[in-house]
C-alpha cells in the first residue's frame, strides 16, 4: 500500500505518519502541483528531515519557477483583450451512479462556474443514472442509446451549449481550480484542447500501484504546447488523456468530432481521445498540456480489472494506428509501433524483478496485436449501424 500525503512548500514541514509501506508526496506550491516523490516508509514515519532530504534529492525545478512568476505575476496563459469564453462541463457515463455521483459533486464545487452541466448517459440499462442526475438540479441529462463512449462525447458536441466542452470521467473528482486551469489556456485562438494533469485517489492495492506505476496518466508538472509543425501528430501519449480534457467546439465539430469506430463499448476499446490529438494536431492546431488542472482518478483496485484495462489500451493504440494506415496512409506508425515494442514492451516483458509487470507487458502485448482486427471490426459495426 502506498499512502498518499500532500506538502504545501511555502508552509512550514512537519513529520508524516504512516502504517503504509511506501508514500507518495504531492509538492504543491500556493496550491499548484510542482512534483511528486514516491518513497519507502520506515518506522511508519517520515520525518522533517526525511522530507527535506527527499525534496531535496527530488530536485524540483518546478518549484523555484513557480515562485518567481508569483513574485514577478506572469502567467503565460494571458491575453489582453480576449474575454473568457462559455464552458459546458461533459461526463459521459453508463451504470456507474455511485462514481457519477462522486463527479457531479466535485464538478459543483468549482470555482470556475459553466454555463452548464451536462450528463450523457450511454446506452443505459437502468434508470440509476438519471436518478443521480435528479439530485443534482442544476444538471442537464441527456440519454444517447447508441453504444460507445466517442457516440456519448460526440452527443455531448451537438448538445452543449458553451463554445468549450470540459469532459471528465464519471470515475474522476476535478479539484475546485480545475476548470478555470483549462479555460484560461483558451485565450490563445490557436489552442483547440486543453489536457491536465490526473493523479491517483488511492493506491491501496497491488494493481492500483502498478497501474500507476506502468499506465499513468501523470504527463509532468510543466506546462507545455504541442504544435504539429514541431510535435509528431503520430506520437500523442505525452499530450494527456480524455478522463481530463477540454476543447473548442465548434472546431472539433468541424473536424469531424470523435471517430465514434473507436473507444469503450466498442471492439478497439480505447483510442478516441488520442485519434482527435493527432487529427488537431494534422490540421494546424495547438494542445497545451495544463499540469495545474488537476483531477483525481479512481484506479481499478483489482489485477483482473487492470489487466483488462491495459489490454485495451493495447487494442485502442494499435486500432488508431491501423485506421491511420488504412484510411491516410500514415506509414509513419509502423515506425512508432517498432519503438514501442523495442523500447517498452520487451524491456518489461525481460524485466526479471517484477513478474505481475511482465504479466501486464504480455497483455497490452496481446492488446496492440488485436488491434488491427478490431478496428476492422469496428468499421464493419459502425457501417451496419448507419445502413439500418
Amino acid at each position: 500500500m502506498t499512502a498518499i500525503h500532500e506538502i504545501e512548500l511555502t508552509q512550514p514541514l512537519s513529520r508524516i505518519e504512516t502504517t503504509a509501506e511506501r508514500a507518495m508526496l504531492i509538492l504543491r506550491w500556493r496550491r499548484r502541483i510542482v512534483g511528486r516523490i514516491v518513497t519507502a516508509v520506515s518506522n511508519g514515519q517520515l520525518t522533517i528531515t526525511d522530507l527535506y532530504r527527499l525534496i531535496q534529492q527530488g530536485r524540483c525545478q518546478e518549484a523555484p519557477e513557480r515562485w518567481l512568476d508569483d513574485e514577478l505575476g506572469y502567467d503565460e496563459r494571458v491575453v489582453l483583450g480576449v474575454t473568457t469564453p462559455s464552458v459546458t462541463v461533459a461526463i459521459c457515463t453508463r451504470e456507474r451512479p455511485d462514481d457519477l455521483d462522486r463527479a457531479l459533486t466535485a464538478v459543483a464545487a468549482q470555482h470556475h462556474r459553466p454555463l452548464e452541466v451536462l450528463v450523457v448517459d450511454n446506452a443505459p440499462l437502468s434508470d440509476n443514472t438519471r436518478a443521480i442526475v435528479a439530485r443534482h438540479r442544476t444538471v442537464r441529462y441527456v440519454r444517447e442509446d447508441r453504444r460507445g463512449l466517442d457516440a456519448a462525447r460526440n452527443r455531448a458536441l451537438r448538445e452543449a451549449r458553451g463554445e468549450i466542452i470540459a469532459f471528465t470521467d464519471d470515475d474522476a473528482a476535478p479539484e475546485p481550480e480545475w476548470l478555470d486551469a483549462l479555460v484560461s489556456n483558451f485565450a490563445d485562438r490557436c489552442t483547440v484542447i486543453v489536457t491536465g494533469l490526473t493523479l491517483p485517489k488511492s493506491l491501496e492495492t497491488e494493481a492500483q500501484e502498478l497501474f500507476e506505476r506502468h499506465c499513468t496518466f501523470v504527463r509532468g508538472f510543466r506546462r507545455r504546447v504541442f504544435d504539429g509543425q514541431r510535435d509528431n501528430p503520430l506520437a500523442v501519449g505525452p499530450i494527456g488523456a480524455g478522463a481530463n480534457m477540454a476543447l473548442r467546439r465548434d472546431v472539433i465539430r468541424a473536424l469531424g468530432g470523435f471517430d465514434e469506430r473507436l473507444d469503450g463499448g466498442m471492439p478497439t476499446r480505447s483510442g478516441g481521445d488520442h485519434d482527435l490529438f493527432a487529427r488537431v494536431l494534422m490540421n494546424g492546431h495547438r494542445i497545451v498540456y495544463e499540469p495545474a488542472a488537476v483531477s483525481w482518478h479512481r484506479h481499478r483496485r483489482t489485477k483482473e480489472e487492470l489487466l483488462d484495462t491495459v489490454y485495451g489500451y493495447g487494442v485502442g493504440v494499435y486500432a488508431m494506428w491501423t485506421g491511420f494506415v488504412v484510411e491516410r496512409r500514415e506509414i509513419g506508425v509502423v515506425r512508432l509501433a517498432w519503438q514501442w515494442l523495442t523500447q517498452s514492451q520487451l524491456k518489461a516483458l525481460l524485466r526479471p524483478s517484477e513478474p505481475f509487470a511482465r504479466t501486464v507487458a504480455w497483455h497490452e502485448l496481446r492488446g496492440c496485436l488485436r488491434g488491427p482486427q478490431s478496428w476492422f471490426a469496428a468499421r464493419r459495426l459502425r457501417a451496419r449501424e448507419s445502413s439500418a
